[in-house]
């Protein structure tokens, strides 16, 4: 078996003095997939990068420091690492990077959040439209070499309504806008991908996995089910469990996401 997380630390500096240590150390993941790290390699804590043992595969934002930023952390060296998909635009935006393990291509995302009728959300949409791309062809190449692919991470789009609680009121909401739920329609609807957590929770509100800082969401579960396992249909249908490791308590938080584990059997 094998247990991958995701998780958005919402700054790995600020998650180190409020937590995210004792989970790196403590977590029975085999890959866990962080995003908004916000910190090149050189800034991340020593006791970060030490913590479990962990081969960290950082890709930073090199165009806005301190935003962003994805890593790749594996047990075991992976063969190949990467960063990007390939779209010049992006290439240096922290927002993606994968690594392949034997018979695996895993990848950590961070998809722009966007802002309704703003430029970041016609950026939102350049990003969807060329990532879409990608993942055809990237399924393709897993597909020729024997491989499955997962991208994990933070979507930033709540597909259905039973994916954030307080759906009606987040109709015009950058997140829950129809063109971006509908772009998640069309990339599953290929028949390739599977949300993973999804399939191994029909019809059920959440599991959400983010939580406003603001008010008493946390308190109340009011929350959004936006940090995603994206899978190939192979690696899909051996996922056996998945779960939000949701803290016990607010002040025990170490970010406004909660990691999302699922098993998949080899």
């Amino acid at each position: 078996m094998r247990t991958i997380a995701t998780a958005n630390v919402n700054g790995i500096r600020a998650a180190a003095k409020k937590g995210i240590i004792p989970w790196l150390e403590q977590t029975e993941a085999d890959v866990v997939l962080l995003q908004e790290v916000r910190a090149d390699h050189t800034q991340i804590p020593a006791e970060a990068l030490e913590a479990g043992g962990w081969h960290w595969h950082v890709a930073p934002s090199t165009i806005a420091k301190g935003r962003a930023g994805v890593a790749v952390l594996t047990r075991d060296e992976p063969e190949e690492a990467r960063i990007g998909f390939g779209v010049e635009e992006f290439a240096l935006s922290g927002r993606y990077a994968e690594i392949d393990l034997p018979g695996l291509t895993v990848a950590s995302l961070y998809l722009p959040s966007g802002e309704t009728d703003t430029p970041r959300q016609v950026e939102k949409e350049r990003f969807m439209l060329a990532f879409a791309d990608y993942l055809a062809a990237a399924a393709a190449k897993a597909a020729a070499q024997g491989r499955e692919l997962l991208v994990c991470g933070d979507w930033n789009i709540a597909h259905n309504e039973a994916d954030l609680k307080n759906w009606k009121s987040n109709k015009k909401t950058a997140g829950f806008l129809p063109g971006e739920r509908d772009w998640l329609t069309n990339l599953y609807g290929t028949g390739t991908f599977v949300d993973v957590v999804r399939a191994l929770h029909p019809g059920v509100e959440g599991p959400y996995s983010w939580w406003s800082y603001r008010g008493r969401a946390f308190d109340n579960d009011a929350g959004w089910r936006i940090d995603l396992h994206v899978a190939t249909q192979g690696l899909a249908a051996k996922a056996t469990k998945a779960w939000v490791d949701r803290a016990s308590a607010h002040d025990q938080r170490w970010s406004d996401h909660a990691p999302v584990l699922v098993t998949y059997d080899h």
